[in-house]
């Protein structure tokens, strides 16, 4: 998982926490719930995206003026 499928997940996980909180201390409200599936369902779906796609092959840097990467004139 990339970098900001973890935060979605993390921020996901956070919500149940809170929902849970607020059912628990004040009574259920439906739209939270609702909110809370959407978020679930987001997630999942950023999560299936992100697993599918393959990373880009990474660009090499092309060789210096001696041949070695990186290499630099004096």
């Amino acid at each position: 998982m990339s970098g900001p499928t973890k935060t979605m997940a993390a921020l996901t996980g956070a919500a149940l926490v809170l929902t849970t909180a607020y059912t628990v201390a004040l009574g259920s409200s439906g739209w939270l719930w609702f909110g809370l599936v959407v978020l679930v369902v987001a997630t999942i779906g950023m999560a299936a995206a992100d697993s599918s796609v393959p990373a880009a092959p990474r660009r090499r840097r092309p060789p210096g003026p001696s041949g070695r990467p990186g290499a630099t004139q004096p």
